[in-house]
């Protein structure tokens, strides 16, 4: 269910929406190819892209919701990562889904409540630090993560309004954790579109070439 629940393609809903006043419609197919929250706001515009993150922080919250009410707080935990897995590899799509960290951010308001706070602040922090290097300040951030949360379960702290800390907390961290650097490390290059400009270098070298 929480694989279900993740595979929901906030991304493509809002840009087979925007292709009606002449935008882009594939965002595999622009920009950085991810069909993610930042490259739907730098493709289709800010609003496009809020809505994206909107959704997909939606998924993270509903997936983990729905299984703590199926199963308590394994429930959660395991429905939550689910949908980290459903964002990032939907089946619909051949598996090429975004990177998770939205959606992996609704799992968090949800799980681990306790420490979603300090984790937006670090990670945005790192992210700032980092100069936009994602894979740096997410290993950083997700290796915090993993840590805090083994912390919330062998001490029993309190996890505000989110579930009794089990064992699940630190599983479900560490795989959520995991895909999201697996994805941001695989990531693919920028796409480059073709203008049909000439290359500079190319250019320049023409009138050299038509001389000898």
């Amino acid at each position: 269910m929480g694989y279900l629940i993740g595979t929901i393609p906030s991304a493509d809903i809002a840009a087979r929406l925007a292709s009606r006043r002449r935008r882009p419609s594939d965002l595999r197919a622009t920009g950085t190819g991810n069909p993610g929250a930042l490259n739907a706001a730098k493709t289709l515009g800010w609003k496009w892209g809020a809505l994206v993150l909107a959704g997909d922080i939606g998924k993270g919250v509903l997936a983990s919701v729905a299984g703590r009410r199926i199963a308590a707080a394994n429930g959660a935990y395991a429905a939550g990562a689910a949908s980290v897995v459903g964002h990032c590899l939907p089946v619909w799509n051949g598996f090429r889904g975004g990177k998770g960290v939205a959606t992996s951010a609704g799992t968090s308001l949800v799980c681990f409540p306790a420490y979603a706070p300090a984790d937006v602040a670090l990670a945005t922090g790192l992210s700032f630090l980092s100069r936009g290097r994602a894979e740096l300040s997410a290993g950083i951030t997700s290796a915090v993560f993993v840590l805090a949360a083994t912390y919330w379960w062998t001490a029993r702290r309190k996890n505000a309004w989110g579930p009794e800390p089990t064992v699940g907390l630190p599983l479900y961290a560490l795989a959520s954790s995991a895909l999201i650097i697996h994805r941001l490390l695989s990531a693919p290059q920028p796409i480059e579109i073709d203008t049909g400009a000439p290359d500079t270098a190319e250019a320049a070298r023409l009138p050299a070439e038509s001389l000898s």
